[in-house]
């Protein structure tokens, strides 16, 4: 049994109040990567009161498995917090998404197993919105973790007819919906739903392409605080109807703006299957006499002692190869020779929401260097080199040239307005949108080729032998 029981119905609401004002504070702090620490702080004093006052309800019970879930959960959660990599963030968001989602769904059932089906009209809607949408999260954020880690390709993943085969299932799950908020008390209806849900949620992520994860993401994190909402009806819990209302609205204006950060539809983004363009074999590439050129450490190690002012444009290359400590050690080195060092960040580049900020955060870059895409973007034409690590698409000029391209109209970083430009990478591969990047055949453009983190090294080896 608790040590305290509350029973008093206005002490609870005093105290339910507290965690949803501090989710709303955490929600505000999160907003910008300095505060982001404490914002994570706030909320998890707000998760804790909430969690403390539910537990200490009157008519709680089950206390035996209420503390093996709790002591099997933090464990999980502990072990996870101290050896997942901050370049494995993105994996580790997707499982947080497809386990909320899965509980929302799990708990639905359960309430309509107890009632024997037999539940009211508004807790039934609650019921099949919970089972629906929580059973699509789970699915789909299982697929994007799998995407993420390289167990399945992160490739669009498309076949014939595979946009009606994915209504079909969707209908089949909203019918039996519908036949349940009618009244058809059927567990196995119930069953069926959650099971056709699984597989929609499963098609529907397929089709994605691995760079478009930051937006699925940021869906699915809508679709779980939907569900959770949806289940705080089914257990008459205020605070869980309006964190899971504040997950779903940010998660949902979070999608928003990164599908108009690329200039694309969310439709397009979840039907386009974009990022299977063909091209033609990697190499040495030429276009109306333009050729790529490649450097050495050495040549770009002068290029960057000698400058003013450096931009470092990271993208997904950095953050596979883990360089993002190697990164800020090069800029402290030219810092310390009087070169101004500011990072652009663009808001899709990496695979998650903020993806390039966790990392330079992780790395302790200081707040005041990470300047996101329209406030660098003027700087770029007084930028003396323009170190691009591993961004390829977000900085492609051809998204403001060519009509035809299949990027055109996306907002970029200028790079190509800074006086040099550097590329790392490791050939000359397209990025994820499969096509050549024209910043790699201008002038004022080098390419230094090889894994970022041993051209890093490589560079700081070569700035401090200036």
């Amino acid at each position: 049994m608790p040590l305290l029981l509350i029973s008093d119905p206005d002490v609870v609401g005093i105290l339910y109040l507290v965690a949803i004002v501090c989710f709303i504070v955490a929600l505000r702090f999160l907003s910008s990567p300095k505060n982001a620490r404490r914002g994570n702080w706030v909320g998890g004093v707000g998760m804790l009161v909430a969690v403390g006052t539910t537990l200490a309800l009157d008519g709680i019970g089950n206390w035996g498995l209420i503390i093996a879930g709790g002591v099997i959960g933090g464990v999980i959660g502990l072990i996870g917090a101290r050896t997942v990599k901050m370049t494995a963030m993105p994996q580790m968001v997707a499982l947080f998404n497809g386990v909320g989602g899965g509980a929302a769904a799990l708990i639905a059932f359960s309430e309509f197993h107890v009632a024997g089906g037999d539940v009211s009209g508004d807790e039934i809607v609650s019921i099949v919105l919970s089972s629906l949408i929580g059973a699509i999260s789970f699915a789909g954020s299982m697929v994007a973790f799998a995407k993420l880690q390289e167990l399945v390709s992160g490739r669009p993943i498309v076949f014939r007819g595979q946009n009606v085969f994915d209504g079909a299932i969707l209908l089949g799950a909203i019918g039996l919906g519908i036949a349940l908020v009618a009244g058809v008390q059927s567990q196995a209806a119930l069953v069926a739903l959650i099971v056709l849900a699984l597989l929609f949620g499963v098609m529907f992520v397929l089709p994605i392409g691995g760079a478009d994860m930051p937006v699925v993401i940021s869906l699915l994190n809508a679709f779980t605080g939907l569900a959770a909402s949806a289940t705080g009806f089914v257990l008459d819990s205020t605070v869980l109807i309006v964190a899971g209302m504040l997950v779903g609205a940010s998660g949902t204006l979070l999608t928003l703006k990164m599908a108009v950060a690329m200039n694309r539809s969310v439709t397009n983004v979840l039907f386009g299957a974009f990022g299977q363009v063909k091209t033609g074999p990697a190499g040495v590439r030429e276009d109306d006499g333009r050729t790529a050129r490649a450097t050495t450490p050495d040549d770009v190690a002068v290029q960057l002692s000698f400058a003013r002012k450096v931009v470092v444009v990271p993208g997904y290359g950095m953050a596979v190869a883990q360089a993002q400590h190697d990164v800020r050690q090069l800029a402290e080195l030219l810092e310390e020779r009087g070169v101004d060092v500011a990072y652009a960040i663009h808001p899709v580049a990496g695979r998650m929401p903020g993806h390039m900020n966790v990392l330079l955060a992780e790395a302790n870059v200081p707040y005041d260097q990470l300047k996101e895409m329209d406030e660098i973007n003027p700087e770029f034409p007084q930028t003396d080199v323009a170190l691009v690590i591993g961004a390829n698409d977000v900085t492609n000029p051809a998204a403001r040239s060519d009509q035809s391209s299949p990027i055109y109209g996306m907002p970029i970083l200028d790079v190509d307005k800074a006086a040099s430009v550097i590329v790392m990478k490791r050939s000359m591969n397209p990025g994820f949108a499969g096509i050549d990047n024209e910043l790699y055949l201008e002038p004022q453009t080098t390419m230094l080729f090889g894994d970022a983190k041993d051209s890093v090294v490589k560079l700081i080896g070569a700035v401090k032998a200036q």
